[in-house]
């Protein structure tokens, strides 16, 4: 199964995507943790990255691409795609990199929870040593930055007919026993289609 994982912050974008790689035994690729892993390593990449970083700056999208590109190549069958694409012109790149590598997502899985809920669950996962831009300020910009540049990914996933809405206002073990069960019945469709699951 090939998913991209779309949903504002502390959705649970993370948490349901491990669960849906842990059941169809596919590989979790976090966008940030590829960036962090090459960093790490001291790649080429993870320098290019390295020096916007250091300079509190996104890292262009030519360096995201590229590390994710390899982490694609990397990938045999299916994958769970988490934290890209964040706006339409990364989804307009993501799926020409999905079609040259034979990669194409079958499922964008939106994670819905309204604003109030999200900055609770954001404020409490901060309050218990979790990220430290978990603060009542940020969350509010960060949620307002995903509302005018996210949120129009759904209407792009719609038109190409593989944009799976799901309520995440619910416990998260409720919201993954959905996932899954509509992805699992997303299964015999992909095969006749002949996708790699």
């Amino acid at each position: 199964m090939r998913v991209l994982m779309i949903g504002a912050p502390g959705s649970g974008k993370g948490t349901q995507g491990a669960r849906i790689a842990a059941h169809f035994n596919v590989p979790h690729i976090g966008a940030g943790d590829i960036l962090r892993g090459h960093v790490a390593r001291r790649t080429a990449i993870g320098r290019a990255a390295q020096g916007h970083l250091d300079r509190g700056g996104l890292v262009p999208d030519e360096i995201v691409f590229d590390a994710l590109g390899h982490a694609l190549c990397e990938v045999d069958g299916g994958y769970i795609l988490d934290g890209m694409p964040r706006t339409v012109p990364q989804a307009e790149r993501l799926h020409q990199l999905a079609v040259d590598l034979g990669r194409l997502p079958q499922v964008a899985l939106h994670l819905h929870a309204d604003d109030e809920e999200l900055t609770r669950r954001l404020l409490a996962r901060g309050s218990t040593g979790g990220r430290s831009d978990d603060t009542a300020p940020v969350i509010r910009e960060r949620l307002r930055r995903y509302h005018e540049t996210t949120s129009p990914l759904k209407a792009w996933y719609a038109l190409r007919g593989i944009l799976l809405p799901v309520d995440a206002m619910r416990p998260a073990e409720h919201v993954g026993h959905e996932i899954v069960a509509a992805l699992e019945a997303l299964r015999p469709a992909a095969l006749e289609e002949g996708f790699a699951i």
